[in-house]
C-alpha cells in the first residue's frame, strides 16, 4: 500500500502567519489524521520591504503573490492567507477552496505601556495614531478630524516596541491577530461600528489550492465554515463591484441570523468628512453584495475611491 503524500502548506514567515498555518495544519490534522501536514516557508515583498508604505508596493497581493506562486509551481499544496489581504481577482489556476470559522472581526486601540485605558476621545488633541491603513485613517479622521498619523510597519511586536518608544500616540491593530498572539492585553479599546467598520474579510483566513487538485478540494471542504464563507462572499462580492483594493477606504460589517445576511457597507473620502453608508438583506451572499455596492455607487462612492487611490 502506498502511502498518502504530504500536504503542504505555503505561508509567510512573520509570527502571525505560521500561527495561522500551524492553526490549519491542525484543523487539517483533525479532519485526515492519517495524512501527514507541512509547513513550507515563504518571503513576499510585503515582509522583505518595511519602510516603503503598503500603498506603494502595489494596490494586489503585496503578501500573496509569491506564496500562490510557490502552490502554482508545485512546491506546496495549499497557500494560507489573511483573507483581507487576499485580493478577489482571481489567480488563474487557483481556487479559494476554505474560509475556516472566522475570528474576531474588530480593529483595536493600543497606548503606550506608560499610560494605558481609555480610548479614541480621551486621545490628545492632534495625537499621533499608528496605522497605514486608508480605511482605518479615513474613519478615524470621520470621528477626530484633529489625529495625525504616521505608517507602522513591521510585525506585531516591532509595532508595539515603536508604540512604547513614544513613535506614536496610539496604535491601531486587528484585534484578531492580537488575540491569535496571547497579546489581547494590550488592547485598551476596542473599535466596533459604526467608529470603525473591519476590512473585507478581517478576522477570517482564506485558503488557496490548486484547481485541478481534488485531493486538496476535497480536504479542503472538511474545515470550511458555510456561515464564515457566506459572510465573506458577500464582503469580498462588494469589493469587487466597487473595484476597490485592499488598501480604499471601504470597509464592511456583516451579521447572519435565520439564514439572512445583513451587510452594512461605507466608503470614505481619505479625509474622513464623505462618508457613504449603505445596508441590506437577503440569502444570496454574492448579490447582496452586489447590490449594497451598488446602493453606494448610486452615492457616488466610484468617485471617492477613485481620488483616494491618488
Amino acid at each position: 500500500m502506498s502511502e498518502t503524500p504530504p500536504i503542504r502548506i505555503a505561508t509567510r514567515s512573520s509570527r502571525l502567519a505560521l500561527w495561522q498555518a500551524h492553526h490549519v495544519q491542525q484543523l487539517l490534522s483533525a479532519a485526515a489524521p492519517s495524512t501527514t501536514i507541512e509547513i513550507v516557508h515563504v518571503s513576499t515583498i510585503g515582509d522583505r520591504d518595511k519602510s516603503e508604505p503598503l500603498s506603494s508596493l502595489g494596490e494586489f497581493g503585496v503578501f500573496t503573490r509569491e506564496v500562490q506562486k510557490v502552490v502554482l509551481e508545485g512546491d506546496a499544496d495549499i497557500a494560507v492567507h489573511s483573507l483581507k489581504d487576499l485580493p478577489t481577482e482571481t489567480v488563474a489556476g487557483l481556487t479559494l477552496g476554505a474560509i475556516p470559522p472566522r475570528g474576531a472581526v474588530h480593529d483595536a486601540l493600543l497606548l503606550p505601556a506608560s499610560r494605558r485605558g481609555g480610548g479614541l476621545d480621551d486621545l490628545p488633541d492632534g495625537a499621533v495614531v499608528g496605522t497605514g491603513s486608508m480605511r482605518r485613517r479615513a474613519q478615524l479622521l470621520h470621528q477626530r478630524p484633529d489625529l495625525k498619523f504616521a505608517e507602522a510597519r513591521g510585525n506585531v511586536e516591532t509595532r508595539l516596541r515603536k508604540l512604547d518608544e513614544g513613535e506614536f500616540d496610539a496604535l491601531i491593530l486587528a484585534a484578531a491577530g492580537l488575540m491569535r498572539l496571547e497579546l489581547a492585553e494590550r488592547i485598551d479599546c476596542e473599535l466596533q461600528p459604526p467608529v470603525m467598520l473591519p476590512a473585507i474579510g478581517q478576522g477570517a483566513l482564506g485558503i488557496e489550492c490548486r484547481s485541478d487538485d481534488v485531493v486538496a478540494q476535497e480536504l479542503l471542504a472538511k474545515i470550511n465554515d458555510s456561515a464564515t464563507q457566506m459572510a465573506a462572499t458577500a464582503e469580498r462580492s462588494l469589493l469587487h463591484e466597487l473595484r476597490g483594493g485592499c488598501h480604499a477606504p471601504i470597509a464592511a460589517a456583516t451579521s447572519l441570523q435565520n439564514d439572512q445576511l445583513e451587510l452594512t457597507a461605507v466608503v470614505l473620502s481619505s479625509d474622513g468628512q464623505q462618508r457613504l453608508m449603505a445596508t441590506a438583506t437577503g440569502e444570496a451572499a454574492a448579490a447582496l453584495g452586489i447590490a449594497v455596492a451598488g446602493d453606494l455607487r448610486a452615492q457616488g462612492a466610484d468617485a471617492l475611491i477613485t481620488a483616494a487611490e491618488f
